[in-house]
């Protein structure tokens, strides 16, 4: 499929059958499944839990988060380049989710094991979080990347995916809150349980590689993307890379996976140097700003596109870092700031979806087949550095602010924890710059990124419309072939 394919009135019509809810519930218990062992196994959790209990100093524990980064320029372009060419009965996705789910929960399992002998030493430590890191990501990649991708097989057209998304951030409203919340007691569950925090996890870990496997029964891929002739791996990275859509994509998916991540680390720090405030408040204005800023996007999706409401969610989003990066040490000026956070966070689990379906549908009207596999690798191997970075400048600039985690304190129980009230007057103003700054300057590059994305307005819309219409048509055909084999081959047993 060579160009533009320009839509006319001789055009079939287009049919678009919906997603039945079963399916899109059970994916998106999968994608929120998979976020939430992510959220701790690769997030704030795990640097807390290696940095502040069990003694990793931070520039070590920075080095493992930036060769984890490097790591996932192998690993994940070069699972997206095998699953574009898997072949079976399940399809090119469901196998890697069915399969890899229970070697992810055993993986993440055995994450938060603590050896109490070891603590404080830097070289059992650090190869302990990085070998934990480096085999937990190579099954999580193979499972999410094939969750992410999974609603582009099962459905032809935005409106038909759309509620797949919407029942993803349902779910991922979850798995983002719930460890949003847990972070803000990661003394509490971590230094101060530490006998049951392990088996929290575990216990954890196995629930969800269990919804995951589960999953897999409910849902399935078109047919048709089988069959699909797929370039080399290296031509395979160059077309990629000549889609100018897909580059600017990219500045706006990094920088959503860095404000997860940077957004997460600084809840535990404030509710240590900060106990006066309310965090419910806080969690309820993100709450309330998630809330209402989906319904926003749903209902105008088709009115103002993808590009426009992108564009929304990254100045809204930024305007709130920004805000409580200068202001947040006075608090109803930082709620106002997570009010418009949350219209980031959701803009984030919907849009930024919707927005890679149209790159990969740009693809495909200029190569003639569909690749997402190769995508997802390679949105992977750009954006999982941003996580890592973020889980590894934070604790350093918050000791640039004069932090100390190693001062501690003992509890009413005598379990040795964190000493937040004797951390300096420095520390407690400078976690707001540390904690949203950089993010703010980001989502501002972002919003000026997306200002020049090429993908919208009527002429986009009629190409998808057009492209739709060869997605039913090519799976017509392939049910017919496999209609057609079957009843040969019953021909033949016949026969027999």
């Amino acid at each position: 499929m060579d160009g533009e394919i320009q839509a006319n009135n001789s055009s079939p019509k287009l049919v678009e059958p919906k997603v039945k809810t079963s399916a899109a519930v059970w994916l998106g218990v999968a994608n929120a499944s998979t976020g939430l062992l992510c959220a701790f196994a690769e997030g704030t959790a795990l640097t807390y839990f290696y940095h502040n209990f069990l003694g990793l100093n931070e520039w070590v524990s920075g080095l493992i988060w930036i060769l984890f980064g490097i790591w996932n320029a192998v690993n994940d372009p070069l699972y997206g380049f095998l699953a574009d060419r898997t072949k079976s009965k399940l399809g090119r996705r469901r196998p890697w989710i069915r399969y890899g789910a229970p070697i992810m929960a055993v993986l993440f399992a055995i994450t938060w094991i603590s050896f109490p002998a070891m603590k404080g030493n830097q070289w059992f430590l650090g190869f302990q979080m990085g070998i934990s890191l480096f085999l937990y990501d190579i099954v999580y990649t193979a499972i999410a990347s094939a969750i992410y991708v999974m609603p582009y097989e099962m459905a032809v057209t935005d409106n038909a995916r759309s509620p797949i998304f919407v029942w993803n951030v349902a779910f991922s409203l979850v798995s983002f809150g719930a460890p949003m919340v847990l972070n803000g007691m990661l003394t509490t569950l971590i230094e101060t349980h530490a006998d049951i925090f392990p088996w929290a996890m575990a216990a954890a870990g196995l629930v969800a590689g269990a919804l995951v496997f589960v999953s897999t029964f409910f849902y399935k891929e078109n047919g048709y993307h089988r069959e699909e002739p797929q370039p080399k791996f290296l031509e395979g990275l160059k077309q990629c890379v000549k889609n100018k859509s897909f580059l600017i994509f990219e500045v706006l998916s990094w920088t959503v996976i860095f404000a997860q991540n940077a957004l997460m680390l600084g809840l535990t720090y404030y509710a240590g140097m900060w106990p006066e405030n309310n965090m419910i408040i806080l969690y309820a204005a993100l709450a309330v700003g998630a809330l209402l800023s989906i319904l926003f996007y749903i209902f105008m999706r088709n009115k103002l596109g993808n590009k426009i409401e992108a564009l929304i969610m990254c100045g809204s989003f930024g305007a709130g870092c920004l805000l409580a990066s200068f202001l947040g040490q006075y608090f109803w000026v930082l709620v106002l700031g997570f009010f418009l956070v949350g219209i980031g966070f959701s803009g984030g689990l919907y849009l930024v979806p919707l927005v890679n379906g149209d790159v990969i549908d740009k693809d495909e009207v200029d190569n003639g087949s569909r690749r997402e596999g190769v995508y997802a690798g390679i949105n992977s191997l750009i954006t999982k550095p941003a996580g890592a970075i973020a889980q590894a400048i934070f604790p350093i600039f918050m000791s640039w602010a004069g932090f100390n985690a190693q001062l501690k304190t003992t509890d009413e129980k005598g379990n040795e924890i964190t000493d937040w009230a004797s951390q300096p007057d420095s520390a407690k103003t400078g976690l707001f710059p540390s904690w949203f700054l950089v993010t703010g300057i980001l989502l501002a590059l972002s919003f000026l990124a997306m200002w020049f994305f090429p993908l919208h307005g009527k002429a986009w819309e009629d190409t998808k419309k057009e492209l739709a219409i060869e997605h039913q048509k090519k799976e017509e055909a392939y049910e017919q072939k496999i209609l057609a084999e079957m009843q040969a081959n019953q021909a033949t047993g016949e026969i027999k």
